[in-house]
């Protein structure tokens, strides 16, 4: 099954692929397949969901197209399948059970179209004792042990945003997933089921950790190692500006250069010396507050010392740097992060805004072949459509 494919778009032009509506992993992963060149449709339910994000701003619903359907209405799960037959992926971020109550559960999907990756993006997974029970990224990655490796021992474990779980450990693990699913469909076998449990996924993420866990190279407890802020050369110092800079200095010959911009050649030698750490995070630490960020940024400017400013999210996209490479993007008058990764053969681009709730329809059914999604679509000279199929309230 293909869709209309347009140069351009990515090298998942031709994937069709349906999303029902969610918040959080499940539509960042769904735009990640848009992003990169497929033809996301966003099935929206009357009112919206829980904690959405103004839709004229949610860029995660970017590259996107959205039909409005009520699941609770007589045709609603119809509606559904019409396009679950035309599609290759579907993704839903229901608790388990849910989309086989309201009638687009795996069973139903895959005999309409046995080819169908089935995605299902969910906290705790299908199964287990956590299961049926609601939660955030931040209880996930709080019983995975990531979290309580995060922040100073004297501190209570600071919350990461929610990149940590629902972006890294869910909607990428749920993107990879899907795609190696319909990488096996498409080589002739059949379509299946992807359970993404942002449990599984953060615990994956740790698996080095886990090694030098074993092997005695890493120590139960925050700030201890070389990678949580126990090691002084690999953190983040407070500036005379109360900003701050981020160090990276691990290997020998960046230590040596760190110490050396710094004006701490004493320390050359207590780079290995645990019992000098102390010693040396606090004469960094003093060094740091001398000089504002933006000074400090000067000194380490070309060098290899591995350090940089800590950016905030509204400085980071003029950082010269991103600024050269695009990182960045200014679409709709909402400046975002580009599509990632980078193609050589098939670029990707930011083509649309964030989708509106039903404003697509009458495209899709006609794009998809699927009458019966439209019922009184306005005059487009009229506006965005806000009534688009029966039954939506």
């Amino acid at each position: 099954m293909t869709a209309a494919t347009t140069p351009g778009h990515g090298p998942l032009s031709g994937v069709r692929v349906v999303e029902l509506a969610g918040i959080g992993p499940g539509p960042f992963a769904a735009m990640l397949l848009a992003d990169l060149g497929a033809d996301v449709v966003r099935v929206d339910r009357p009112g919206g969901v829980a904690l959405g994000v103004d839709p004229e701003y949610d860029v995660t619903n970017r590259n996107k197209r959205s039909v409005l359907v009520d699941l609770k209405a007589p045709d609603g799960p119809a509606r559904v399948l019409d396009l679950v037959e035309r599609a290759d992926i579907l993704i839903e971020g229901n608790r388990p059970g849910v989309a086989e109550r309201l009638g687009v559960g795996p069973e139903p999907c895959h005999a309409r179209n046995p080819r169908l990756v089935y995605g299902r993006m969910t906290g705790w997974g299908q199964d287990g004792p956590l299961a049926q029970r609601a939660g955030h990224d931040i209880a996930y990655i709080a019983l995975t042990g990531t979290l309580g490796m995060i922040g100073s021992p004297d501190q209570p474990p600071p919350a990461p945003a929610n990149l940590l779980g629902d972006y890294a450990g869910g909607s990428l693990y749920l993107v990879v997933g899907v795609l190696a699913a319909l990488h096996h469909a498409r080589a002739g076998g059949t379509g299946q089921v992807v359970d993404a449990a942002i449990v599984d996924g953060t615990a994956h993420l740790s698996a080095m950790i886990h090694g030098m866990l074993a092997a005695g190279g890493w120590q139960d407890r925050r700030a201890a190692n070389l990678l949580d802020g126990g090691c002084p050369y690999y953190g983040t110092y407070e500036t005379a500006d109360g900003k701050h800079m981020a160090v990276g200095a691990l290997e020998p010959r960046f230590y040596g250069e760190f110490v050396d911009l710094l004006g701490l050649a004493d320390f050359a030698d207590a780079r290995r010396d645990w019992a000098r750490w102390g010693e040396l995070r606090e004469a960094v630490a003093a060094r740091f507050r001398s000089r504002t960020r933006d000074e400090w940024t000067d000194v380490f400017a070309g060098t290899d010392a591995c350090v940089a400013p800590v950016l905030s999210l509204r400085e980071a996209p003029h950082h010269p740097h991103l600024a050269a490479r695009g990182t960045f993007t200014e679409h709709g008058g909402i400046t975002q992060p580009a599509p990632a990764p980078r193609f050589s053969a098939t670029p990707t681009s930011v083509r649309g805004g964030p989708a509106l709730p039903g404003a697509d329809t009458s495209d899709v059914a006609r794009d998809w072949d699927v009458p019966r999604l439209v019922d009184d679509v306005e005059d487009a000279d009229r506006g965005t459509p806000r009534r688009v199929l029966e039954n939506p309230q």
